[in-house]
């Protein structure tokens, strides 16, 4: 039993740093080379606050969709061989399909990668400050985030963000949209976000979707979000 524990941590820690390795680097892929991140942690790993059989839906068939469906897009078109970053700044000029299932595949890349088992709390060290700086205190970012995923109409997200002067905000966006976009309404470097399609929550939290951002505090890496500030501002 305690051999089976040790294994099983050595291949959740691998995970994780596989998953932050695929995801971090995804922006830099040219689009026909991007590959499917593995989940780093078990489908219920995140209960209470997520259910399993939504992450298995979410991740299984709503992400691996996207992913598919973006190859499929980008295929034999001049941005095939574009980074990701690059395909993101010319989203206002291209296809629709091209545009909302690159930007499907991304977000969810990054969500998926910002949660984790045995997570939540609050921020620590350089990241804690600058959100205190910025909003107050955590309580205010917190009531801000939230603010911002409840408030959006209909099917979309919520983001941190470090904007080009290296200050942070928060945004949100709609349907497939993200701040990496040329035509964002707030453009920056996303860090933190949560995907609010009713897809994300429907079936543990029905219409309740204040609950499901209220459980998501829970699931949250800071870790990993620390990360990708530390790397947003160098």
């Amino acid at each position: 039993m305690i051999r089976r524990f040790i294994i099983t941590s050595i291949l959740l820690v691998s995970g994780l740093a596989l998953f932050a390795q695929n995801t971090l680097k995804l922006l830099q892929t040219p689009a026909v080379k991007a590959v499917f991140p593995p989940l780093s942690y078990a489908y219920i790993a995140l209960e209470p606050s997520i259910d399993s059989l939504t992450m298995r839906i979410h991740y299984s068939r709503h992400f691996r969709a996207y992913y598919d469906n973006f190859l499929k897009a980008v295929a034999g078109t001049p941005f095939e061989t574009q980074t990701i970053q690059q395909v993101f700044g010319s989203a206002g000029n291209l296809p629709i399909a091209l545009k909302n299932n690159a930007g499907g595949f991304y977000n969810h890349a990054l969500y998926f990668e910002i949660m984790a088992p045995n997570s939540g709390g609050q921020p620590t060290g350089e990241l804690a400050a600058v959100i205190n700086q910025s909003f107050g205190s955590f309580d205010g970012f917190k009531k801000a985030f939230t603010s911002a995923a409840m408030g959006r109409f209909g099917s979309g997200w919520a983001w941190l963000i470090v904007k080009t002067d290296k200050s942070l905000a928060i945004t949100s966006t709609s349907n497939q949209d993200n701040p990496l976009m040329d035509n964002a309404e707030v453009k920056g470097t996303p860090i933190l976000l949560i995907d609010v399609w009713e897809h994300a929550y429907y079936l543990k939290y029905q219409n309740k979707r204040a609950d499901y951002v209220t459980a998501f505090w829970n699931v949250i890496n800071w870790k990993m979000v620390s990360d990708l500030y530390a790397k947003a501002i160098h």
